[in-house]
Parts: structure tokens; C-alpha cells; sequence
């Protein structure tokens, strides 16, 4: 013969020791079940990983042991105690005593607690994928396009020339003072650079055939070496002329 009161006291027991605060005995008025039977409560609610909510949903599964359990199921009834519909409480509550069935013969009520948490976990975590997917709707439907200003071939061309303008400008800051020094002073005449000594230098250097070195310190190019050169050379003759005759009296 089983000693259902014995299997009774000893599964409270095993509840009290697992689900601690979240199990209490609760008076039989409070429990809105048909019975004088002693009454327990336990809190159903959403962990906190398994949501973001601030205000999470919960709610009492409520039970009692009625005489011959458990080869009987217990005495159920759900009550909301935050943010959850009767009806939601209704079609969850068919869904514990048909599991109740599947389990008569043994102690079932963790079994019960354990689908209830499964329950709640997969009823709202949906509820809060399809609360973020419609607050992103509405975020997108708040963003304001902003306008400017029309373009026009009138404000385009205004603004093509400004903008190079300050690319010469930034450019000109770019370069050395050496690169801001025009070419026409750059280059020294026949003149200067034969008062300058070079043309003394030039004739002392030995001439080297063929030699494609440049001068690096000169501040003129090919064409007015030649020129140079060519007004050198007659200097060199003017004064040539000048001397012979003094040569010849003297």
C-alpha cells in the first residue's frame, strides 16, 4: 500500500530545498482552488539573461496534493501577478495537467515548474524580438532627411571656383621660398656673370670633351650659357682689340 502522505512530505521538502524563495505555503482561501488541503505557490518568472525587459512578466503556479496523488494529479491554478493575459494563463494551464497525465505515479511538480519556465521563456523572449523589431521601424520612421541647398549650374561653378582658389592657395603654402622666386631673376646676364668671376673660373677649369656635367650652382639653363658664352667671347676680342695698339707703341 502507498503512503501517499509520506511521497507528499518528502517532495515539499525536495521544492522547498531547490526553489527556496520562490516556494512558500500559501492559506487554501488564497489559492483559488476547491480544496482545504494545504496550498503552495510558486513564482514563475523571466531569468535575467533570457531578457532585457526592465519589467519583467510573472506569474503563481499554484498546487495541492490532493489525497491519493501522485497516482492523481495535483490540484493546478495559475495566477498573473505581472504582465501576463488570463488567456495566456488558460492555455498553459491545459498544457500542465496534460503533462501531469503523462507523468501520474510519481512526484511531477518540479517536472510542472520546469515547463512553466520553458513556457515563459519562449512566449515572451518572442514578445521582446518582436517589440525591438518594431521600435527599429519607428526609430526609422523618425529619421528626418535633411535638405540643403538646390544645386544649380549657377552655385556649381560658384563653388568650383572658390574651391580651386583654395587649392592654389594651400599649394603656394606647400612651397619653398626658393620656388616663389621668378625666373626672370633667377637667370644673370652675359654681363653679371662675367663680373661675378665664373668667366675666370670657367677658363682655368680644363675643358673635358663630351662631359654632360652641369654646373649646379649656375641659376640659368642651356640656352643661356650659350649666349654667355657668345658675349664672352667678345668681350675677350673688344679687349683684345684695345690692347694691341698700346702693345705696339709701348
Amino acid at each position: 500500500m502507498t503512503d501517499y502522505v509520506q511521497e507528499q512530505e518528502m517532495e515539499i521538502e525536495a521544492l522547498k530545498a531547490i526553489l527556496m524563495d520562490e516556494f512558500e505555503e500559501i492559506h487554501p482561501s488564497e489559492s483559488g482552488l476547491n480544496t482545504s488541503n494545504r496550498c503552495f505557490q510558486i513564482k514563475i518568472s523571466l531569468q535575467d539573461d533570457e531578457t532585457e525587459s526592465t519589467d519583467p512578466v510573472q506569474f503563481a503556479l499554484i498546487f495541492s496534493h490532493t489525497d491519493n496523488y501522485p497516482d492523481e494529479i495535483p490540484l493546478l491554478n495559475l495566477k498573473s501577478i505581472k504582465g501576463i493575459l488570463a488567456s495566456d494563463l488558460n492555455v498553459l494551464k491545459e498544457k500542465l495537467e496534460q503533462e501531469a497525465y503523462e507523468n501520474l505515479g510519481m512526484a511531477m511538480v518540479y517536472s510542472l515548474v520546469t515547463s512553466s519556465k520553458e513556457w515563459i521563456a519562449e512566449r515572451f523572449a518572442q514578445d521582446t524580438g518582436n517589440n525591438n523589431i518594431q521600435e527599429d521601424i519607428a526609430n526609422k520612421d523618425e529619421i528626418i532627411v535633411p535638405h540643403g541647398e538646390p544645386v544649380t549650374v549657377e552655385t556649381f561653378l560658384a563653388w568650383r571656383e572658390r574651391f580651386e582658389a583654395e587649392l592654389a592657395l594651400e599649394r603656394a603654402k606647400l612651397l619653398p621660398d626658393s620656388a616663389l622666386v621668378t625666373t626672370k631673376e633667377k637667370k644673370l646676364t652675359g654681363k653679371q656673370w662675367f663680373q661675378s668671376g665664373r668667366a675666370s673660373a670657367k677658363r682655368a677649369a680644363p675643358i673635358i670633351e663630351g662631359s654632360n656635367t652641369e654646373d649646379e650652382d649656375s641659376g640659368f639653363d642651356d640656352d643661356d650659357v650659350d649666349s654667355e658664352v657668345d658675349e664672352e667671347d667678345m668681350l675677350d676680342q673688344y679687349l683684345a682689340d684695345k690692347l694691341e695698339p698700346c702693345n705696339q707703341g709701348c
